[in-house]
């Protein structure tokens, strides 16, 4: 009992916890209510009355808490254990009959797989943790290896936990790592752009936008009024959870009071699978909020950790795609952009038309052959689609709709920015310009160098960095930790203030880890996920610097073009001098942990069958750590076949070559001995 207060009041605020839980799932999660609204909300305020009055009484796991709290400067950043992977997309039955056939070839069975499908929603997905059946952390799914910590907000969703029930006697795991799919009802996005209008605020562009926002407000009061819900779909690290199918596992998180979509269903084979497709596809608009497709899922944990995943996405599941949004406007003009890497990308600007909630007015021509396979011309009425993040393309051409009027279009052999050559190597479809000093390369760079997932500098946005190029105050990113505030302050729409503020902000971002840093540059074919694979190999720049086209190549995850591209980048004077100079600019680089070098050094290791304790990718984590390099099959060059249970056609291979079979056990050992 917390001392000097009442053992009543104690006894009142844990009453009123418990019964406001119980009534927010039943209202939210169940829907069906005990209470009315007006006895709930008295509920809650004399909740709020009581914390207030004793704030040692508070707790983290408050119903009050779904109202928010205070705002936060920024958002932190926090891994996934597990990848939260995106999905491979399929479009014709023909997509998914292939991929049921690509399944069975790796499980090598000519069995029927069973599946579990469910509507893909259009929202966001962001991963919650429990410990002891309490909410402790949440967020989003970022680049699926790491995502922003949005606590605050996810305590404001009334459909999403706080505390776990312990229902028909399930024991609650010590820790669950469980993923859901935040989103806005169609009716509940009406009312919230109605509600910006008459702030004279602009409307969000359609629901899955207007809750992404949402999630990301600073302030989690603002989130916790905007209509947001959530269904959960799977987990990731969990312990004491006996489960052995997919669906298993939907059922086991109903059961602790998660929200299930009731659409789903389980236990289906190919052929029903197709025929939910076809269901759903018909009656979709008639659903209160917006999906685009079904996500399938191979339904058996076994069977999915046999398959593994790719570094995008599982092998064991797959989204069946909608029908892209379509429609028909026109071209009036076509413009040409030049990116950070110099690529000429056509874009197509349109009579402005309204797709799928989407006002559109711009659509990638993506490259010239592109133009000439499809004959776009200026003037052509097309046919546009849109398909949920996509960028607008041109599908088609109405060519009945040709006037004689129309316009062919020819790329510029000069760069429309700088009025440098254009060259195309031959291997590839894009023109590029050949003068890396382009302002518009040299903007589009400093752009992504300020970008969230490398230096994440507030305020230093689109308008204001094609400012400073323009004026000649920035030539390279580099420069950026050379401005101030008398620099600043005397630009277009630039106070004082805001100048103050924006440096502050430069000043913050000078502490970076190695993985941002590197993403940072712009390396061509370098994204976040392989630039952590280089911080985590190399630990420290200068020896990513100094390393070589074999050094790259020899690393997992790294292939022959993208270790061209780094090794060309840092054996540029101009581009190690833009390095030198950011680090002189103050920069502090926060080293990785270097992959550990070993006896597994340069050994291959193929996985086969299932493990007694590790999933297959805690498997080939524990060996890429060692050095060792995993791959999908057996061949002469490879070194060890880790067999678990039911290994399949592998074990017949491996033996047949001569290659050498350990068990886990085994594995572990050599793990740890080096």
């Amino acid at each position: 009992m917390q001392e000097g207060i009442d053992s009543f009041v104690i006894k009142k605020v844990e009453d009123l916890r418990e019964a406001l839980h119980r009534h927010n799932y039943r209202y939210y999660v169940l829907d069906d209510p005990e209470i009315s609204d007006s006895e709930y909300d008295r509920m809650m305020q004399e909740l709020i009355k009581l914390e207030t009055d004793y704030p040692d009484l508070s707790s983290p796991d408050s119903p009050t808490l779904r109202v928010g709290a205070p705002p936060l400067d920024k958002f932190e950043t926090v891994g996934h254990s597990i990848p939260m992977l995106s999905l491979d997309n399929g479009f014709k039955d023909s997509d998914i009959i292939e991929f049921d056939r690509r399944v069975k070839r790796n499980l090598d069975t000519d069995s029927d797989i069973i599946y579990t499908a469910e509507p893909k929603l259009d929202g966001v997905a962001i991963e919650l943790v429990y410990e002891n059946g309490r909410l402790v952390t949440a967020s989003t799914r970022g680049d699926g290896f790491n995502g922003e910590l949005i606590t605050s907000n996810a305590r404001t969703i009334r459909s999403a936990p706080m505390v776990l029930e312990n229902k028909e006697d399930k024991n609650i795991p010590p820790r669950l790592e469980v993923r859901g799919e935040v989103f806005i009802r169609k009716e509940g996005f009406k009312r919230l752009n109605h509600e910006r209008l008459q702030q004279n605020l602009p409307p969000f562009a359609n629901p899955r936008n207007a809750a992404a926002g949402s999630l990301r407000q600073l302030d989690s009061r603002i989130t916790a009024n905007r209509p947001l819900e959530i269904f959960f779909y799977g987990i990731g690290v969990v312990s004491d959870f006996d489960i052995n199918s997919h669906g298993d596992t939907l059922y086991a998180l109903q059961v602790l009071g998660f929200r299930i979509n009731p659409h789903i269903r389980c236990k289906i084979t190919l052929n029903e699978v197709l025929d939910y497709y076809r269901e759903l596809s018909e009656k979709r608009h008639l659903l209160p909020y917006d999906i685009d497709g079904v996500v399938i899922k191979v339904d058996g944990i076994g069977l999915q950790q046999i398959l593994g995943a790719t570094s995008r996405s599982p092998r064991w599941a797959i989204a069946y795609k909608f029908k892209a949004l379509q429609e028909t406007t026109r071209i009036t003009h076509i413009e040409v952009q030049v990116g950070r890497t110099g690529v000429l990308t056509p874009v197509a600007r349109l009579v402005p038309v309204n797709i799928g909630g989407a006002r559109v007015s711009r659509a990638t021509l993506h490259n010239e052959d592109e133009i000439k396979r499809k004959d776009i011309r200026v003037g052509d009425t097309v046919l546009v689609q849109r398909a949920g993040d996509v960028i607008p393309e041109v599908v088609k051409v109405v060519a009945s709709k040709r006037t004689g009027q129309e316009i062919r279009f020819k790329m510029p052999q000069h760069c429309p920015v700088c009025n440098s050559s254009v060259v195309r190597a031959e291997d590839e479809a894009a023109l590029r310009c050949i003068n890396t000093n382009c302002s518009a390369q040299v903007k589009e760079r400093i752009k992504h160098f300020a970008s969230k997932g490398a230096f994440d500098i507030d305020g230093l946005g689109d308008k204001l960095v094609e400012q400073l190029v323009d004026k000649e105050l920035l030539f390279s990113y580099a420069d950026i930790f050379g401005l101030n505030e008398d620099t600043l302050k005397n630009l277009e729409r630039m106070g004082q203030k805001s100048a103050a503020n924006i440096i502050d902000a430069i000043e913050k971002s000078k502490q970076i880890t190695l993985a941002r840093f590197i993403y940072s540059l712009g390396i061509r074919h370098v994204g976040e996920h392989v630039a952590g694979i280089l911080a985590t190999t190399f630990g420290s720049l200068e020896k990513l610097m100094s390393s070589t086209r074999d050094d790259l190549t020899a690393i997992q995850g790294v292939g022959p073009v993208v270790a061209e591209s780094i090794a060309d980048f840092f054996n540029q004077d101009e581009n190690r001098n833009a390095v030198n100079d950011i680090v002189a600019g103050g920069v502090r680089i926060l080293g990785e942990t270097p992959r550990k070098q070993g006896g597994l050094e340069g050994k291959v290791f193929v996985l086969t069958g299932t493990l007694e304790t590790l999933t297959r990718s805690q498997a080939k984590k524990i060996i890429e750590t060692a050095g060792g390099k995993v791959t999908a099959s057996v061949s002469r060059n490879t070194d060890y076949l880790v067999a678990g249970t039911s290994p399949g056609s592998k074990l017949k291979r491996a033996t047949d070559l001569g290659v050498e079979i350990i068990d886990e056990k085994t594995l572990r050992e050599l793990t740890i001995d080096e």
